[in-house]
């Protein structure tokens, strides 16, 4: 089992990588005019994600809890799954408010997209330490905000697309501060060879699947 889930963790890696560097942000680099704002806001992310690590971990120590006591990475890991969800949604929405053809077919572009990041999603929070029924309702209730970001576009049309482009590159700050400052150091830990190297194969299959993506986008 725990084989299988660092193999998982590996991949949540590649996925959170190749999501961020492949998807998210030539998007806000394509989309946005200045290159200088889309780096702020990427930098904006990390600090982010890293003040939200950091009052989770306060709020962790100072706590005690009465349920397994859950990394406070996995916090984090869920935050940017919500605010990556709302903005699907936001997208969704946005699409259908274009043309049905197009709704539909970024409707199933992003559910293609969303299967390599909710495995990755999925192994972070057993790996922190939740069950797995519950790293699975997590999962779940993470995604039906989906449907709250394709309600927000539907209501306020082209001012929802304006603001989830500007959520793109601090989502994808918030991937890669996850996947260098989270993840990476928990693989670390193991240091035979034939297992490093499952760990590599891991996160090229996660970015290897972002990369194939392209072909549907």
């Amino acid at each position: 089992m725990r084989k299988m889930i660092i193999f998982l963790v590996s991949f949540a890696v590649g996925a959170l990588f190749g999501d961020a560097l492949i998807h998210l942000l030539p998007e806000a680099f394509e989309k946005i005019e200045s290159r200088a704002i889309s780096s702020l806001l990427v930098l904006l992310g990390i600090l982010a994600f890293f003040g939200l690590e950091k009052f989770v971990r306060w709020r962790h120590c100072h706590i005690v809890y009465h349920e397994d006591h859950a990394h406070p990475m996995a916090a984090v890991n869920i935050f940017g799954n919500i605010v990556h969800n709302l903005i699907d949604g936001m997208l969704i929405g946005a699409s259908y408010l274009a043309n049905i053809p197009l709704g539909i077919a970024t409707t199933v572009a992003i559910l293609l997209h969303e299967i390599p990041q909710e495995m990755g999603n999925f192994a972070v929070l057993i790996h922190s330490g939740y069950r797995m029924k519950k790293a699975i309702a997590i999962n779940f209730l993470s995604a039906l905000v989906a449907f709250l970001g394709v309600a927000l576009a539907l209501v306020v049309g082209k001012y929802a697309a304006n603001f989830t482009l500007f959520l793109v590159p601090v989502t994808a700050g918030g991937f890669l501060y996850i996947a260098g400052s989270d993840l990476i150091p928990e693989l670390k830990h193991e240091t035979k060879i034939t297992a490093s190297i499952g760990q590599l194969a891991a996160i090229v299959l996660g970015i290897a699947v972002m990369a194939g993506l392209l072909l549907i986008d």
